[in-house]
């Protein structure tokens, strides 16, 4: 009897990370693949035929250390070629590159190295030390200035049949409910998004893919970098964000395509942004036809999370929907949106939970490792996968997003979207970053307060900026999304993937006078 496995497999039969290479190396052997462009020194450059050497010739040296099928190696590092080309190997190998957040503490790591079953780690030389306070019982530890040693015969990479739902890389969420879960993706999942990611940005195999977020995080391992491999098209790696060298890796590199981040936005207000460049589209959250207008790039939207693999909602600029949507579900993709209370759907135009179901291992992540706890709570037993996004859908099945639950601020009985008002403020001139969030209040429970970062050239005056983002809100938004107060300053408590860590700034508008 075919079982639901058996027919997964079917769908990617012959697929797996290896046989994606190897096709490329035979299609493209010189198109370059990774560019690696630090702050300091030197950049390399590796087509696709010299990556696939590297790979392979990692990978037969993690054999000779003892790395078999199925083990787990930490892959604990900032952005670098050795990170990308270690995670790879493991794959060739058949076992799991497990990529963690290098802003974590030792206990933070240790959590990551026995959740995930680590046996072995490849880091950084800056955190050998944490590494091996974290793992004492990994077999062994290499720095990244130390790889080439591990580097062995290309002849002797090992060889399998492929198998596509066998686990490939393990990333951890960010744990803001409860411990971060260790989320597994296949093979499959990298072919997948391959085939989807690109047809969802247009991006084609002469486009260059810009990568400035963490490697651990699955924007940059998935959105881009399988993106890339779909395509056989490029990307540019660097150590992470910096808005002085922005303009100068896309004007040297000719970059086609970056993910947006609202951070990135205060590098179009630089004296030096050119007048004309070569970006022609940015993946955000949202259709956003002013900040196509504003960046003088096309805004493709998209919505996904770790667990959905890549974009698993998206709108691309020429298709003409409205402000704010999100677009559609991606082929491939269901959805639906639910009471948290009932999980029953939800009337038109009411907000929900999001709800997405496809196939584990394909378009959904296989599992989180190791916690039948959260795989049952996750997961209905007809396989829709609660999201925890809330979002609505309104006139032409067009998606908008409001926010987390957890985010959701409750206004005198109101519920208001953070992200709602952020969007809002934004129509402000002179707003580099913005978050919302609620302030405690004594009658009504909590009210809606804006942090906001400075742009360069905004108005120098805070009261006046406060003013017109005030009045902004007021004249577009219902007076108990207001904010009551906007407070300027220099920077944001961060999170993972420099995500504005909100729980920190409530409680520092908690801690100023009553509104």
């Amino acid at each position: 009897m075919t079982t639901i496995t058996d027919t997964a497999e079917l769908q990617m039969q012959g697929q797996d990370i290896p046989w994606l290479l190897h096709h490329w190396a035979a299609v493209k052997p010189d198109h370059p693949l990774l560019i690696w462009e630090p702050r300091e020194g030197d950049g390399r450059t590796w087509t696709y035929a010299e990556f696939l050497v590297d790979v392979k010739r990692l990978a037969a040296g993690l054999v000779g250390r003892g790395i078999v099928k199925g083990d787990k190696v930490l892959i604990h590092a900032d952005n670098c070629p050795e990170m990308v080309l270690a995670w790879y190997a493991c794959a060739f190998v058949g076992a799991v590159g497990v990529t963690t957040n290098t802003r974590s503490v030792a206990a933070e790591v240790g959590y990551f190295v026995d959740k995930a079953q680590c046996v072995a780690a490849i880091t950084q030389p800056a955190f050998a030390d944490l590494v091996r306070e974290a793992g004492p019982k990994l077999e062994w530890i290499v720095t990244t200035d130390e790889l080439e040693s591990l580097y062995g015969d290309e002849t002797a990479c090992p060889t399998r049949d492929p198998e596509p739902l066998l686990p490939a890389g393990i990333l951890f969420t960010s744990g803001t409910t409860s411990k971060p879960k260790a989320v597994v993706h296949t093979h499959a999942n990298a072919i997948w998004a391959g085939r989807i990611g690109p047809r969802n940005i247009d991006l084609n195999g002469d486009d260059i893919y810009l990568i400035y977020l963490p490697f651990f995080h699955v924007n940059a391992q998935s959105w881009t970098l399988w993106s890339v491999l779909g395509v056989g098209a490029t990307a540019v790696l660097t150590p992470k964000w910096s808005t002085s060298n922005f303009w100068p890796v896309v004007q040297k590199h000719q970059v086609t395509h970056i993910s947006l981040m609202p951070f990135v936005f205060s590098a179009f207000q630089l004296p030096e942004t050119p007048k004309e460049h070569t970006i022609r589209a940015g993946v955000f959250g949202m259709i956003m036809p002013e900040v196509d207008a504003w960046l003088g790039l096309r805004v493709y939207a998209a919505y996904g999370m770790t667990e959905t693999v890549t974009h698993a909602i998206t709108g691309r600029p020429q298709e003409g929907w409205p402000r704010m949507s999100m677009g559609h579900p991606t082929p491939g993709y269901e959805m639906a949106v639910v009471s948290k209370e009932t999980g029953e759907p939800v009337s038109f135009g009411e907000t929900g939970e999001l709800w997405m179901r496809g196939t584990r291992g394909i378009q959904l992540f296989l599992e989180y490792f190791d916690n039948p706890t959260a795989n049952a709570d996750s997961f209905t037993e007809d396989g829709w996968f609660k999201t925890g996004d809330m979002v609505k859908v309104l006139e032409g099945g067009n998606v908008v997003y409001t926010d987390r639950d957890k985010d959701l601020m409750k206004v005198g009985g109101e519920n208001v979207s953070a992200r709602e008002v952020e969007d809002t403020c934004r129509l402000v001139p002179g707003i580099a970053e913005i978050a919302v969030v609620g302030k405690s209040h004594e009658w009504l429970s909590m009210v809606p307060v804006a942090f906001v970062i400075k742009a360069p050239g905004a108005e120098p005056d805070d009261a006046l900026l406060e003013k017109a983002i005030i009045e902004a809100c007021a004249a577009n938004l219902a007076d108990f999304k207001v904010p009551r107060a906007v407070y300027v300053v220099e920077e944001f408590p961060r999170a993972t993937l420099e995500k504005v860590a909100k729980n920190v700034l409530r409680e520092l508008a908690d801690s100023y006078p009553a509104v």
